[in-house]
């Protein structure tokens, strides 16, 4: 991210003071801000680079804002939209830089605090970002940015309803916003409204003037999926026993266990897998259950090769774990780069999530269960948890420490990766960069290969109060996952770190507890 990570720390002093001036601002009187008239030529600049961000076209809106500011430089209402043209970009440093010090002039300026929560959301800072949002709504109860901010925080916190609550109320104040629009039909289908989730899409395209063909066609398809998804009966419906409890191989760090699928007596092998949201199926397993795609989506992007796969829609009837049987599963269907593993498919977290779940690496076992005591027990033990955060995409996040950055960093809690990971940008931080090592690791993502990639040795990784040292990782460019994240994320903590615990989640309360295999840890 654009934020350079030594600077973070400085970011903290200056939120903390302006906490304080939120509280004031709260109850301060209108008049006791000083204001300034804007100009109709001023006010017309702002109109059209807010039409184009908008359109995504950001650069072009930073470039208008840049000459207005600079024949107009005490202007704060330029300097609020050029740091939301500046976000849009993640240029989160200067971003903050120009929000910030509106902010504290102008204790009032409701626009310039909804701009900085967004900021800081961006960032994965989101108690931060709420406070920002909350003391914008206060300033201005008709603050579209402060509601849909607001929204998008608690979506990260799978606070769903609170989520489209606040959602709704940003589209009622600005109903040709196309974010809040593409954000309302991510927590709508994340809310099992497929059909609201597909008519916000829709609304979305019909509002968008984004001219990337790409992603308009990857939307048309997945309203279509949504819409063959509302009229199917309740999905993920269990049915059978309340729980279960399984064995798995470990193999390359990842999990691996034996189902089936639609009834057939073959049993199929899938990884345990917290890095996807969504059920994946290889397609030479679905050809051979004869599971045919439903609609295409175009292509997405990944990791791997040349950064993209076709989207295929599935659909399957019932998956079989163990005495659990799981009805109506939505997947996708994609090509398998790694042939070696013999792997069918990976249980993505929106089936998992259904369950209060248990991986112990120790004993080897994965466990789910829908029983209310289980639920207790593991509430009993919230000492031991720790928060856990949704990204868009649907991935965990967490808050991770690396020795020699003072500032936490946001890393996807992926069990499915055999290998931890690092962005790049990460990567070139002084008190990394002098960890790399010699040898160089081929990376199988979805989309394809990646050869030569470097790895480094982390003297220190912490998740919560459980640390490992001299944890192996890899540097790759997360751009691609962090264009759909919503928040920024710095890192993967794959399998080489998470094979020393037993990890139960619960998803519904967005915690997740550690405990160690070895008892000496």
């Amino acid at each position: 991210m654009s934020m350079g990570y030594s600077s973070r720390s400085e970011l903290t002093i200056k939120i903390v003071s302006l906490f304080a001036i939120a509280i004031i601002a709260i109850g301060a009187n209108a008049a006791a801000a000083q204001t300034t008239q804007d100009s109709n030529e001023i006010k017309r600049t702002i109109k059209e680079a807010r039409k184009l961000t908008r359109a995504s076209l950001n650069v072009e809106a930073e470039k208008l804002l840049r000459d207005a500011s600079a024949l107009n430089p005490d202007t704060s209402s330029l300097k609020v939209e050029l740091a939301f043209a500046l976000s849009k970009q993640r240029k989160l440093g200067a971003a903050y830089e120009l929000a910030f010090e509106v902010a504290k002039n102008e204790p009032n300026n409701s626009r310039a605090f909804s701009v900085l929560g967004a900021i800081l959301l961006t960032a994965g800072r989101l108690n931060d970002a709420r406070t920002m949002f909350v003391n914008a709504i206060t300033l201005d109860k008709e603050d579209d940015l402060g509601w849909a901010g607001l929204g998008l925080t608690d979506f990260y916190e799978n606070r769903i309803d609170q989520s489209l609550s606040h959602l709704q109320q940003a589209v009622h104040e600005n109903p040709r916003e196309p974010d809040y629009l593409f954000a309302l039909a991510q927590v709508s289908a994340r809310a099992e409204r497929y059909r609201e989730s597909a008519d916000a899409y829709y609304r979305f395209l019909s509002v968008s003037k984004d001219t990337d063909k790409d992603r308009r066609t990857r939307i048309k398809g997945l309203i279509a999926f949504l819409r063959f998804l509302g009229e199917k009966d309740r999905l993920y419906q269990s049915i059978g026993s309340d729980s279960a409890k399984v064995k798995f191989e470990l193999i390359g760090n990842r999990p691996i266990i034996t189902l089936n699928v639609n009834e057939n007596p073959t049993p199929l092998r899938f990884v345990l897998d917290t890095g996807s949201g969504i059920t994946v199926m290889s397609d030479t397993a679905a050809k051979r259950l004869k599971i045919r795609p439903v609609n295409k989506g175009g292509f997405a992007k990944g990791i791997g090769g040349d950064g993209r796969f076709e989207i295929l829609y599935g659909y399957i009837r019932s998956i079989q774990i163990d005495t659990v049987d799981v009805r109506n599963v939505p997947i996708y269907i994609r090509k398998f780069h790694d042939q070696s593993s013999n792997i069918d498919g990976y249980i993505g977290l929106a089936m998992i999530s259904k369950f209060l779940t248990t991986i112990d690496y120790g004993n080897k076992t994965f466990a789910l269960t829908k029983k209310g005591s289980d639920q207790r027990d593991f509430q009993d033990n919230i000492a031991l948890s720790l928060p856990l955060r949704l990204t868009s995409s649907g991935f965990l996040s967490g808050e991770v420490q690396l020795q020699g950055i003072e500032s936490p960093l946001n890393f996807i809690v992926d069990t499915g990766a055999s290998v931890s990971v690092i962005s790049s940008q990460v990567a070139r931080v002084e008190a990394i960069n002098r960890f790399i090592g010699e040898e160089k690791l081929r990376v199988i993502g979805a989309a394809g290969v990646t050869n030569d990639v470097p790895t480094y040795l982390l003297p220190k990784v912490t998740f919560g109060s459980h640390t490992r040292e001299k944890i192996e990782a890899i540097a790759l460019d997360l751009g691609i996952i962090n264009e759909s994240s919503g928040f920024e994320q710095d890192g993967i903590l794959g399998g080489n770190f998470l094979k020393n615990y037993s990890l139960t989640f619960d998803f519904k309360n967005s915690k997740v507890t550690f405990r160690s295999v070895n008892p000496h840890d």
